[in-house]
């Protein structure tokens, strides 16, 4: 298991890597512009390279472009965890959403002593704001106390300027636990372009010494890159029996945007929506090998959405 992941694995390291977040010197960021921050950004996260932002090419670059050019009101509704429950149930698909059991705009409403068993706690108003309760009488609730108190204090917009999350309500939502026959729960995430879905990415093993993501076209082959960590061909995953229907889902959800990834779970042969994230990573140049950056980014055409 990498370090990364035993930090994460270990709720005191989650809340040093929150704390650290949350303390960073806003006053230093808010003197850059959009542009200007982003292209920092862009530079730490890519080893100094600098994005074209007039004439993007790369998967990476055309969202670097979009953070400052795409200002649709609807994005911002989507990317809240409870907002994007009201457009899902417009688009048809209400009987896809998850149950909540609560939305609470501070950790001392959180009605530890009544909530289930098994659920699932999630920070409204950004990424990587979750904690999966198994057993809520083996949480370690002082710690993961002050871990959601750092949730509420956060705002993810000033580091890579994802314009969506700016200014978005600070809420906890505790959503029904769902597993499916893998043990956990296995996030089926489609990258749509233009209202398209054009391939699809499954992670195994999330946090884990045997994590994997692969991603997959929409016919179920396998693709010969990944995202952050390497495509592993010797991971075989069945394609699950409502991946057609999925694809619909996907299509249909994605139709305002010019991109977006339409996340999606499938339960005891049923299909649970999942969230919509239009900056996958923020948009790091991460793909591997590196050239599929140009070709992700061949599918793309900013700023035409699908009519």
């Amino acid at each position: 298991m990498s370090l990364k992941s035993k930090i994460r694995n270990n709720p005191w390291g989650l809340l040093l890597i929150h704390k650290l977040h949350e303390r960073q010197n806003r006053k230093n960021l808010k003197k850059f512009s959009d542009k200007e921050q982003i292209l920092r950004w862009y530079q730490m996260k890519s080893g100094g390279q600098t994005p074209d932002l007039e004439n993007p090419k790369t998967f990476s670059e055309k969202q670097q472009w979009y953070k400052l050019n795409e200002k649709n009101p609807l994005m911002e509704k989507c990317a809240d965890k409870v907002d994007v429950r009201e457009y899902v149930t417009e688009c048809g698909y209400g009987h896809l959403l998850n149950e909540i059991y609560g939305v609470y705009n501070s950790v001392k409403e959180l009605p530890i002593k009544d909530l289930p068993e098994k659920c699932v706690i999630k920070g409204a108003h950004g990424s990587g704001f979750n904690l999966i309760v198994r057993d809520k009488f083996k949480v370690k609730w002082c710690v993961w106390k002050k871990i959601m108190k750092s949730w509420l204090k956060q705002d993810i917009y000033w580091s890579g300027r994802e314009w969506v999350y700016k200014n978005l309500k600070k809420r906890l939502v505790v959503e029904k636990y769902l597993e499916d026959k893998s043990g956990g729960l296995l996030d089926y995430k489609f990258f749509c372009f233009n209202g398209k879905p054009r391939f699809m990415q499954l992670e195994v093993g999330r946090y884990t010494a045997n994590n994997t993501r692969n991603f997959y076209d929409m016919d179920w082959n396998l693709m010969p890159f990944g995202k952050e960590l390497e495509h592993n061909p010797n991971i075989e995953v069945e394609k699950p029996e409502g991946f057609e229907e999925m694809k619909e889902i996907a299509e249909k959800l994605s139709k305002p945007f010019s991109f977006v990834r339409v996340d999606l779970y499938q339960v005891g042969g049923k299909i649970y929506f999942g969230e919509l994230t239009f900056f996958p990573a923020g948009g790091a140049p991460d793909f591997k090998p590196i050239e599929y950056n140009k070709i992700v980014g061949d599918m793309w055409d900013i700023g035409k959405k699908d009519d």
